[in-house]
Order: structure tokens, then C-alpha cells, then sequence
């Protein structure tokens, strides 16, 4: 009699897009959980690069894109920010010609390539059971492309943003958050001793989240957001108004870097462009405090108001995780597990009415110009004469409100 062995069955875990705190702790809980439960673990590099980069005719142990996970790797690394897996924007079913990786170059040599194809083949060669992707809703459009394609697929949601369609969070957001309104308010001391305009540039292409949040947290007197554009005589009354009601004499804004004047389009800080699509923003926040020192005369008895003009970019993004970022990717590991376990996929873990739950991946859409369509509810959220939240009738809201679509 021929007793068959058990062959424990293998997940594979990436990061794409931007970092964010959480991600690391997302990656040690979903190993620890799945070597307790039997299984093995394969770490990919560089997001989707890393999955189309596999070469076939190797062994696991000698690919460059893999490594093996288990408690001894994760441990450590799970306390610290970014992602140890490394990340990529990479799109895998539109890779450009001078990307494609070595050992394909004889096979794709379109302008633009799918190699869908080899995703799907180098995971069946990796032997990978599950994917868990975690990533925005790039990297998880790709996933669901790859669900579509038979591949075991269970999404975790992520972007700093917090942007992302079917969840009322995305890891990195409450990082984000807390950065903005720490960097905030040191900065204060600059503004308040030179009685200026503080003018602070935030992250947010589409979605202004991450400048209406830190703003209910106290950060700022006002914000503009990609949702609304801004009439600027409107913004610098205002501006001046807070400023003279200020002790100190100085006022605070904060700036989506998708922010738009009325009438006016979205300022790109290069035409280049992601493998999404998507060009590279900035230097709106900057041509809004020349603006406001520019009109100030008009609103404060003939005399200019100077500015202090401040890009916070990557510093939103960086650093260990803070404890909201800590205890939900170790959440939506867990709950990933128990997908995987009960024999789930084609699902995105999220939370719903304030509760942990998943949802199809299909669920991460977007809308008709290709971007996320989860955005700012300007009605309920945004008062667009005095660009500041709204704060009333809260009741039945996420404990952070703003976030549900």
C-alpha cells in the first residue's frame, strides 16, 4: 500500500505601487499565520515586475525576484516602514518594449506587450496555490485580470491616499495622516514667528482625503481638494480673515497636489508618465502661495502677506507605521488566511460600516478616465465657500469619517 504524502500547499505575497508604513506588518502577520497553518510562503520582488521576471528554466533558489519567507525573515522587519519586498509600478499587461525582461526579448517585441501569459506561467511554475497582492487600485486592477485568468487571487487594500473603491480603509492612510499633522504643526513655528501664509502640499491625485482628514484633525484653518476647484480671491479672503483672527498672525492651508483653479486644469510637474498612465503632479501648492502673496494686498489694507511654502511629499510616506497602521494590515492578513483556508478567492479584505469583511475584487473600479472612482463626498463632507470639512451629522459614519463612498 502506497501512502501519499502531503504537499503543503504555497502563497505568494507582493507589494506594488507606492510605500506606505503597514505594509511590512501586513507581510510578517500573513507569514506567521500561514506557516502555522502549513503552508509555504514566497515573498516576489517588485510587484508585478517580479511576477513577469521569473524565469522558468530556474529553480526557486536561484531567481531573483523570490524569496522564501518564513518567521526567522519576517520578524524583525515587520516593526519597520516601507516595504522589504520591494515595490514596482509596473504594468504587466502593458509592458513597454525596453522592460521586457531578458529571457522574454525574443518572444515580445511589440512597442507595448500582455505578458499576462507568463504571469500566469511562471505562478503555476513557483507552484503558488494563492496570490496576495497588496497594493492601490493599480496594482489590484492587475489582480483582478489575473482572477480573471484562473489565478487564486485575495487583494489587500493599500495606498496613503485612502482612495481605494470597497473599503472604508487602505494601509498607510492613518500614517499619513499623522505625519501630515505632526509636520503640520512644527511648521507652525515658522509661520506664527514670521506672521506668513503657511501653504502645505499633500499628496492626493484624485481624491482628497489625505488634506480633509488632517484639516478634522486641527492641522489647518483650510484645504483645497481635487473634488472642487478653487476660486483664489475666495481662498485668500479667507486666508487673511483666519490670519487677523489669529494671536500669532498666521493662517494654514493645506493642498491637494490634484488641486485645480476654477477654470483651470491640474498642474503636472513632468509629462512623463507611469506605467498606468498616470504623469507626475506637483507644484500646485507652490503656484497657490504665489498667488495668495500676490492678492493679500487686496484683502489686508494694501499690504503683501508672505509665505511659508512647503512640499511634505515622501515625509507623509516614510518611517515606521503608526498603531492604526500596526493592528489593521495584521488584520486583513488574518482575514486573508481565513479566505484562503475556507477555500475563498476572487475577494478583496476590507472594512465595511466600520467592520472587517471582504468584498469581490471586481469591486476595485475605476472610473471613466482610468482613475480611482472613490473620491470625496463634497456635498456631505465639503463646504466649498469656506474650503473646510463639514462636521455635522456624523451619526452612522466610519470613526473616520470622510472615507465612506
Amino acid at each position: 500500500m502506497t501512502i501519499k504524502k502531503h504537499t503543503p500547499k504555497t502563497i505568494a505575497i507582493l507589494t506594488g505601487g507606492g510605500d506606505v508604513p503597514g505594509l511590512n506588518p501586513a507581510i510578517r502577520a500573513i507569514t506567521i499565520r500561514a506557516s502555522r497553518e502549513g503552508y509555504n510562503i514566497i515573498g516576489i520582488k517588485n510587484g508585478w515586475k517580479g511576477v513577469i521576471s521569473i524565469n522558468p528554466s530556474l529553480p526557486i533558489e536561484e531567481q531573483d525576484y523570490c524569496m522564501v519567507l518564513n518567521d526567522h525573515t519576517v520578524n524583525r522587519l515587520g516593526r519597520t516602514g516601507g516595504t522589504f519586498l520591494h515595490s514596482s509600478r509596473t504594468k504587466a499587461d502593458k509592458v513597454p518594449l525596453k522592460d521586457i525582461p531578458t529571457h522574454l526579448k525574443d518572444i515580445y517585441k511589440n512597442e507595448f506587450n500582455d505578458l499576462t501569459p507568463e504571469a500566469v506561467k511562471n505562478l503555476k511554475h513557483l507552484g503558488i496555490d494563492y496570490l496576495i497582492p497588496i497594493g492601490g487600485d493599480d496594482t489590484l486592477s492587475y489582480a483582478v485580470r489575473l482572477h480573471h485568468e484562473g489565478v487564486r487571487t485575495i487583494g489587500i487594500p493599500k495606498t496613503m491616499d485612502g482612495d481605494v473603491p470597497g473599503t472604508e480603509y487602505c494601509i498607510g492612510f492613518s500614517t499619513c495622516i499623522t505625519r501630515t499633522i505632526e509636520l503640520t504643526h512644527a511648521l507652525r513655528t515658522c509661520a506664527g514667528s514670521h506672521e506668513r501664509f503657511l501653504v502645505l502640499e499633500v499628496f492626493g491625485r484624485n481624491a482628497g482625503f489625505s488634506a480633509l482628514l488632517p484639516t478634522v484633525g486641527g492641522a489647518a484653518d483650510r484645504c483645497v481638494i481635487p473634488e472642487h476647484p478653487i476660486n483664489i480671491e475666495q481662498l485668500t479672503a479667507l486666508m487673511v480673515e483666519d490670519r487677523q483672527n489669529n494671536p500669532s498672525k498666521y493662517s494654514v492651508v493645506l493642498v491637494s497636489e490634484g488641486a485645480s483653479y476654477e477654470g483651470g486644469n491640474i498642474q503636472y510637474s513632468s509629462h512623463e508618465t507611469d506605467a498606468f498612465g498616470h504623469k507626475k503632479l506637483g507644484g500646485i501648492g507652490e503656484d497657490i502661495g504665489q498667488q495668495l502673496k500676490r492678492l493679500s494686498p487686496k484683502f489686508n489694507n494694501g499690504k503683501a502677506i508672505n509665505i511659508i511654502n512647503q512640499k511634505l511629499g515622501y515625509l507623509v510616506r516614510s518611517g515606521e507605521p503608526d498603531a492604526l497602521d500596526s493592528i489593521v494590515p495584521t488584520a486583513y492578513a488574518n482575514l486573508a488566511m481565513d479566505l484562503i483556508i475556507q477555500g475563498i478567492s476572487g475577494q478583496m479584505v476590507c472594512i465595511k460600516d466600520g467592520k472587517y469583511d471582504h468584498i469581490s475584487i471586481e469591486a476595485v473600479k475605476k472610473d471613466e478616465n482610468g482613475e480611482s472612482s472613490k473620491k470625496v463626498n463634497v456635498h456631505k463632507f465639503y463646504d466649498t465657500n469656506r474650503y473646510r470639512p463639514i462636521y455635522s451629522n456624523i451619526i452612522g459614519d466610519p470613526m473616520l469619517i470622510l472615507t465612506r463612498e
